[in-house]
């Protein structure tokens, strides 16, 4: 796949070590980084008939918080706040 995203976007995803290896071992036999290949797999999806509703985060960063408690518990965190 050659294509150029020019509106692309990082996001983390939590993936099981044998769904990440089967991911690189495709883009590795393809020549190609995870990233076209987790783009195909989603293209192939339907298209969305409703538009995504809901909170997003605008922006990401890293920083120390000192005691990483809040590292360790952002998806309760998220989840409570955000109901997602």
């Amino acid at each position: 796949m050659d294509r150029l995203y020019t509106d692309a976007m990082s996001v983390t995803v939590d993936l099981s070590p044998a769904t990440l290896a089967r991911i690189e071992a495709e883009a590795a036999r393809r020549g190609v980084g995870i990233d076209a290949v987790i783009a195909e797999l989603a293209e192939a999806l339907p298209a969305a008939t409703e538009p995504v509703t809901g909170h997003r985060f605008a922006f990401a960063g890293v920083a120390a918080s000192g005691d990483g408690a809040l590292s360790e518990s952002y998806k309760a965190i998220r989840r409570d706040e955000f109901d997602s």
